[in-house]
């Protein structure tokens, strides 16, 4: 009989597991409160104003019906505002606030120390493998999640 140790899949939990735990014990002990999904939502954000919530979901591979709630939560924490699309007012654009930024721009060093603890024990080559290998696996496997990582740029080519 293998030992769960040696099986992918226990592995990928406990080190979910481990991720969650460090990025949470950082981020509190740096005097924030936000989660994994909420760092991640807020960064994509960040990084593409005006992403609808849909796009959103996709973009960090979070089921569409959840990320409502993760969306609510950023916006009563006053990290961003929703705001009608011009050409559809069904649609709903997400802008990080100017508090948003600033929560972003100071969790950072705290968000950098989970990283490195999560990978410690490994040198920085081992780490390198690691991500390559993970990065490698997820792509290999997206279609098979129930909330699949989308490319906006992608979709939105398919879409003309």
């Amino acid at each position: 009989m293998t030992e769960n140790i040696e099986k992918p899949g226990h592995l990928a939990r406990r080190f979910q597991q481990i991720a969650v735990a460090v990025f949470h014990a950082e981020v509190e002990a740096a005097g924030f409160d936000l989660t994994p999904v909420q760092y991640a939502a807020l960064t994509t954000i960040a990084a593409r104003p005006g992403i609808d919530q849909a796009t959103l979901a996709g973009s960090i591979a979070y089921d569409r019906t959840t990320i409502t709630g993760v969306v609510d939560r950023l916006a009563l924490k006053g990290l961003v505002v929703r705001q009608s699309n011009r050409r559809d007012r069904r649609v709903r654009e997400l802008v990080t606030t100017e508090e948003g930024r600033r929560i972003l721009d100071g969790i950072e060093p705290a968000v950098q120390a989970a990283q490195r603890s999560m990978l410690r024990g490994l040198n920085a080559d081992e780490s390198d493998l690691l991500i390559r290998l993970l990065q490698k696996a997820v792509a290999a496997g997206n279609e098979l999640s129930r909330a699949p990582q989308r490319d906006a740029t992608a979709d939105a080519a398919n879409v003309r």
